[in-house]
């Protein structure tokens, strides 16, 4: 039986699964903001906004730091590149067997044409 474990592809996808998280990922790339500033920009509670920017800081993909009263995030040092070549690996398998396919489809239609 072959079991695969990756803790860490579990809590990156499990993360990347949500519009809002996504979507604050692409906030901290434009720099660094608030969660006051993120929860007024995706129109949501503090509280909530606080619960997605802990599922993205325990994926590794934020960090956050206190200053004061308020709370900057910005983005974590991982850059997905494990999870980017996990999925480039079925992109391309994929691909090979969409080139397959087209070939199949060229050989009738050249076969089709000499009837």
């Amino acid at each position: 039986m072959v079991q695969y474990s990756s803790t860490r592809f579990d809590a990156s996808f499990s993360a990347l699964s949500d519009a809002t998280r996504r979507g604050v990922l692409e906030q901290l790339v434009r720099g660094d903001a608030s969660i006051t500033d993120l929860a007024e920009k995706f129109h949501m509670t503090l509280t909530g906004m606080k619960k997605h920017v802990s599922v993205l800081e325990q994926a590794g993909l934020v960090v956050t730091e206190k200053v004061g009263r308020v709370r900057t995030c910005k983005l974590g040092r991982r850059r997905l590149e494990e999870e980017a070549a996990w999925i480039e690996r079925y992109r391309q398998l994929w691909e090979a067997r969409f080139s397959e396919l087209d070939d199949v489809i060229e050989e009738l239609k050249r076969k089709e044409k000499r009837k």
